[in-house]
């Protein structure tokens, strides 16, 4: 296949890249700045050279601002615009090309179903409170022009994705690794994790699976509490993991952002892809976590 990717520099989308090229695929990359293999756009200025996008086959954004830090106005105005902006750049050219791509997968993340949520969420649970929900649900919306233009359309909604190499992971293991790791707050909120690999997987299944379109929740399907996530990482690496990040400390250095990420509770279940039979790589976190960090 041919495939546009935008955000293809970042850290899904760089290991999402490496695995398609390696299985002979195509892959042209969204960027503001010219070089090889891409395809120049801007979202912030509408901009995107539509005429470098005839004849691909699919197309995947994964474009976004990232949340990781204190969200001041200005920083949760980057967040929303450089999702909702961008995916209703690209999903209205892509509405627009002829012959148009098969499918458009599409971000989000499982910040679509609010702040605390009690229960088991699937695809079908409704949104929830929060400026996370609020973004998502725009997220997802903005992707509606190809939707109604005949394009197959997945939206992501990603959970916390582990690897060694970014995000919630990487951040954490130093404190881990000098025995002074532990849970976030009380650590009984839920985490809805997923190894990287599963997050490459889950994304070149739905590029394939022609049955699947719409919410896609992607995450692994034994979620754990926060605690617990604490306590095997411990295990993993043979270090103690009973010193808590206090909640309000958190809450005194990031605000809402902390409240929102650090402190939500979300047990997000894979429903539609299991239901599509995908076979998850890493589905239990021990498992995930000793290959991850072997």
């Amino acid at each position: 296949m041919n495939i546009a990717i935008a955000g293809g520099t970042g850290l899904i989308g760089t290991a999402l890249r490496a695995s398609l090229e390696a299985d002979g695929h195509t892959c042209l990359i969204l960027s503001r700045s010219e070089g090889e293999n891409t395809v120049l756009w801007d979202p912030a200025k509408g901009e995107i050279d539509a005429a470098s996008l005839a004849g691909i086959d699919a197309a995947v954004n994964l474009a976004g601002r990232n949340v990781g830090s204190r969200w001041t106005e200005s920083v949760k105005q980057e967040i929303r615009s450089s999702r909702v902006e961008g995916t209703s750049l690209l999903a209205t050219t892509l509405a627009g090309l002829d012959p148009k791509p098969r499918v458009l997968i599409n971000g989000s993340a499982i910040g679509y179903y609010g702040v605390k949520r009690e229960g088991e969420l699937t695809e079908d649970a409704p949104s929830g409170d929060g400026f996370l929900a609020e973004v998502c649900r725009e997220w997802e919306a903005a992707s509606s022009p190809a939707q109604e233009g005949d394009i197959r359309t997945v939206c992501l909604r990603t959970g916390v994705v582990l690897t060694p190499e970014g995000g919630a992971l990487e951040k954490i293991l130093t404190p881990f690794r000098t025995g002074l790791g532990g849970p976030v707050g009380d650590g009984k909120q839920w985490m809805s994790w997923i190894a990287l690999d599963d997050v490459v997987g889950l994304i070149r299944f739905a590029l394939e699976q022609t049955t699947l379109s719409g919410p896609l929740n992607v995450t692994a399907p034994e979620p754990v509490t926060n605690a617990d996530f604490a306590h095997t990482l411990g295990e993993v690496l043979s270090k103690p993991s009973s010193i808590p990040a206090p909640a309000f400390a958190l809450k005194l250095a990031f605000g809402q952002m902390a409240e929102e990420t650090l402190l939500s509770s979300v047990k997000a279940l894979p429903a539609k892809a299991l239901a599509a039979g995908y076979v998850f790589r890493f589905p239990a976190l021990k498992p995930a976590l000793e290959h991850l960090l072997s």
